[in-house]
């Protein structure tokens, strides 16, 4: 038997949204502490106008996401959460498709988002399967955040967006050969990270496998991670190139912006 897909809606009431909040509070790891997004907050949110949506199976919500419209005319969607033991099951693309339709019907350009970009999944699923763009690195964009998710990490975040027009989901982006691409940043010796000078055309960035785990297991050799990334891919951007996809393999592809070596 076909499992069903999700119902994504809009959420607006004052029960709908305290489920929204102790959703989001389980998967961020903040029962006790700070909420990844207050209930006030989204409260105001659903009634003026921003977007505030969950995702069911059945009557059991198991998604939530939460943006608000910017000055420039788009849809900043600033948190997303799916349950614990619900992920893979297209629940997560179920809202971000749905933000997608929203944000045409209401009139808007694109959608743009932050992510860890040190998570391998999230820089695969974002680059890759949306065919989001990369506009920026953003080193310790948040501060610390003590919950589970971020362990007191640097909150360093890649800013992409995702056009709007016409509402059809992009075909993944087309990767440069990995093989003709020069590492900048490689795995080395007991996971530690291992930078390269390169100036090529064509450029390749490495993620650890779980970046998450290996936050836990060793903090230091994740944040020796976090700075190296900071400084090839960050420095990467800075100095010319941008970012064309991600390996399912855990590489960052880039490519200088007007084609040169």
């Amino acid at each position: 038997m076909m499992e069903r897909s999700p119902q994504i809606r809009l959420l607006g009431t004052i029960s709908e949204l305290r489920q929204a909040d102790a959703l989001l509070r389980t998967v961020w790891g903040s029962e006790s502490g700070d909420a990844p997004m207050p209930l006030d907050t989204m409260r105001a949110l659903a009634h003026t106008g921003g977007y505030v949506a969950g995702a069911l199976s059945g009557e059991t919500l198991v998604g939530v996401a939460v943006g608000f419209v910017t000055a420039g005319g788009s849809l900043h969607s600033h948190v997303a959460g799916v349950l614990p033991g619900q992920q893979g099951r297209g629940i997560g693309l179920a809202l971000k498709q749905h933000q997608r339709q929203w944000a045409a019907e209401t009139g808007l350009a694109c959608i743009s988002w932050t992510f860890d970009p040190l998570i391998r999944r999230n820089a695969y699923f974002n680059l890759h399967r949306l065919g989001a763009q990369a506009q920026e690195y953003l080193p310790d964009f948040y501060g610390p955040i003590n919950d589970e998710i971020n362990g007191g990490d640097l909150t360093d975040r890649l800013f992409v967006t995702w056009p709007v027009p016409g509402c059809a989901t992009p075909p993944p982006a087309t990767d440069p050969g990995l093989e003709l691409a020069e590492p900048v940043l490689v795995s080395g010796p007991g996971e530690q990270p291992v930078r390269h000078a390169a100036t090529g055309p064509l450029l390749r960035c490495a993620v650890p496998e779980d970046a998450e785990a290996l936050r836990r297991r060793d903090f230091d050799a994740a944040r020796a991670w976090r700075l190296a990334l900071r400084e090839a891919l960050g420095g990467a951007l800075a100095d010319g190139y941008r970012i064309t996809g991600f390996d399912r393999s855990g590489w960052y592809l880039l490519s200088r912006k007007d084609g040169s070596a």
